[in-house]
């Protein structure tokens, strides 16, 4: 399957793997998004061709939730909690480091592909206000200073 430069072992191995099980298709999506940080047309429509379901159908799923995007994301997603507790406790100026170490705000990619930057309602953690995650591991009691050690360790990684 032809996917402009993201055709891998794993998305074939992931869309084999649930061929003509309409119901995996969440699971197929989510695999998907794991791999490539975002959900591009082509491979909607190859997962809507291995499943046997409408196209309309993959796209419907693919919309309505928060964690598949449509749009392509960085290699690394920092989601930034702006409920009432973090909020209060400093979200705003964790927003602000955040735009000055990686010059991308909420809703935006860096035009390197390597961040994205979410806000959420809440990360379900308010004793730990302010919390923030990078790539899905929860950081709390985060200060504004913080925020270039912790985007330079998680880069350090080799993600």
């Amino acid at each position: 399957m032809a996917m402009l430069n993201l055709e891998t072992d794993a998305l074939d191995t992931i869309i084999e793997k649930h061929r003509g099980r309409p119901a995996a298709l969440l699971s197929v999506l989510q695999d998907v998004q794991e791999e490539v940080h975002w959900l591009p047309r082509e491979i909607l429509v190859a997962v809507a061709e291995s499943l046997d379901v409408p196209l309309t159908q993959v796209y419907r799923v693919a919309s309505f939730y928060r964690a598949l995007s449509l749009e392509p994301r960085g290699q690394h997603l920092i989601r930034v909690c702006t409920g009432t507790a973090c909020h209060l406790r400093g979200a705003p100026g964790i927003l602000d480091a955040i735009r000055r170490e990686v010059g991308i705000g909420p809703g935006e990619t860096s035009d390197d592909m390597m961040f994205s930057v979410e806000t959420v309602n809440c990360l379900g953690a308010c004793a730990l206000a302010p919390v923030i995650t990078l790539d899905g591991k929860y950081h709390g009691g985060v200060k504004p200073g913080a925020i270039s050690d912790l985007l330079h360790a998680l880069c350090a990684k080799g993600k």
